[in-house]
């Protein structure tokens, strides 16, 4: 279903027809590796969003930032949209070609580049997923934190300045991208940062790629920070009577300043759902769960302090998983969560919030979504990383029915108005897409909102580059 929704700004679907000399110049360039079969563009023409496919014209394969940059010049030169693709694991419409033209699949450029392990730091290709990434540096003792539970490419996660799990100790990307290279709208290559870990040098062009979407320019090498092993590492699960007594333990827990390195919140919907998939037979009612990273001593002393200011919120089965074993059971289960949602209410597809606000003001609006989540009588479920005030509330509609997507459409447009009058965002993690655009200008302001597209005009002129995502020109 494209049409839009409450509080959804979203294009139409308007594909351009690929002009002969470029499809001409792309095979000629990329012999095979350019495709225009049906099927390979609607994979490339859809995300994990609940937007119907909207497929681009031809989809071409790089494996290099030659290529990468062949493809945006000759794009230029005949003035039509290239979309980056990584894995396809993005939630906003990130990936839909709302114009049609060149998916740059960016899949096959996996390689880590240079890992300089006395600096803590690593260069890798776009198509490198965070995964693959931390099997390469692990035998070094080194690993990288951030963990938004899909194995997404790390430089689709630069992209649209992905966190996750790991966030409350670590930070998101926009602290752990070093430097970056990117093609610009005109095909240039350039470089932004380098792999100190400050700079004062000019603007900071870094950050303004991080997050942007794909809108200004394509990814092609990311500097990363990295980060020792922890010497120990513990978990542990703590089930409370209600969603509010997990949410004020936590508070207390950040307020305390325990350096908690996870503290993820799963409701009793979530739990049942992960225990029908995964088998885990947890108690079905709210849950935290939480990891420790330090010194033996010094994760025996957090886990201790956490484990009483859970006590005294009400928390109870406090259980610990000390085994590398019984903690990835724990956290894989975590991480399928989204799915097992689904697999619980067979035809359904999610829309999914991503609301983050202050974390003082994090119990205020969950109760009152969870009590409008109720009373809607939709399926839902939430998993949020509340350890910095992020959330997900996933609403379950039966695929193709309008009337139940408009509702969770609904839902979602209030709670986000909520959010953003509680100084928060509407969307922590996973970016604007198509389907937060709506609620840009109410979050940044038309000011800023004006000035965005001000740098879009400026660095692509002639709005090539996944046109039709933030905002529209």
């Amino acid at each position: 279903m494209n049409a839009p929704l409450p509080g959804q700004v979203m294009p139409a679907f308007q594909p351009r027809p690929m002009p002969a000399p470029l499809l001409a110049g792309l095979r000629a360039h990329f012999g095979e590796r350019c495709s225009t079969a049906a099927a390979v563009c609607d994979q490339h023409g859809r995300d994990e969003s609940p937007f119907a496919a909207m497929p681009p014209e031809a989809v071409v394969f790089c494996e290099s930032t030659d290529d990468v940059a062949a493809a945006v010049r000759l794009a230029a030169e005949h003035r039509v949209p290239v979309i980056p693709f990584g894995v396809g694991s993005s939630l906003e419409g990130h990936l839909l070609a709302v114009q049609g033209g060149i998916s740059v699949d960016c899949s096959r450029m996996n390689r880590v580049l240079r890992i300089n392990a006395d600096d803590l730091t690593v260069t890798v290709q776009p198509g490198v997923t965070r995964e693959q990434l931390n099997r390469e540096i692990k035998d070094l003792g080194l690993f990288f934190p951030i963990d938004p539970g899909a194995n997404a490419s790390l430089g689709g996660m630069a992209a649209t300045r992905a966190s996750g799990t790991n966030a409350v100790r670590y930070g998101t990307m926009r602290e752990n991208v070093l430097a970056l290279e990117v093609v610009t709208a005109t095909g240039e290559v350039i470089r932004t940062g380098s792999r100190a870990k400050k700079s004062s040098a000019g603007y900071d062009l870094t950050r303004l790629f991080v997050g942007s979407e794909g809108t200004l320019g394509v990814i092609t090498a990311v500097t990363l920070k990295l980060y020792p092993l922890p010497e120990a590492v513990s978990a542990a699960i703590c089930h409370f009577p209600s969603i509010a007594g997990a949410v004020q333990a936590t508070i207390q827990i950040i307020q305390m300043g325990v350096p908690i390195a996870r503290c993820e919140l799963l409701d009793v919907n979530a739990v049942r759902a992960v225990n029908a998939q995964s088998k885990l037979g947890l108690r079905e009612l709210p849950m935290l769960l939480m990891e420790f990273h330090g010194s033996p001593a010094g994760v025996q002393e957090q886990a201790e302090t956490v484990q009483a200011i859970t006590a005294e919120g009400g928390g109870e089965a406090f259980e610990w998983a000390s085994t590398p074993e019984e903690r990835t059971r724990l956290w894989t289960a975590r991480h399928k969560a989204y799915f097992a949602g689904m697999q619980i209410n067979p035809g359904c597809r999610t829309v999914t919030t991503d609301t983050c606000v202050p974390i003082s003001r994090l119990a205020e609006i969950l109760d009152v979504s969870v009590a409008e989540a109720d009373a809607s009588g939709l399926p839902y479920y939430i998993v949020g990383h509340v350890g910095d005030g992020n959330f997900h509330l996933a609403y379950l509609v039966k695929d193709g029915d309008a009337a139940q997507r408009e509702l969770a459409e609904r839902l979602s447009m209030q709670m986000v108005h909520r959010a953003i009058a509680l100084e928060g965002t509407c969307t922590g993690e996973h970016g604007i897409g198509l389907h937060k655009m709506g609620f840009l200008p109410e979050e940044a302001g038309e000011g800023a909102v004006a000035l965005m597209r001000q740098i879009k005009r400026t660095l692509d002129p002639h709005n090539i580059m996944n046109p039709g995502k933030i905002f529209t020109l």
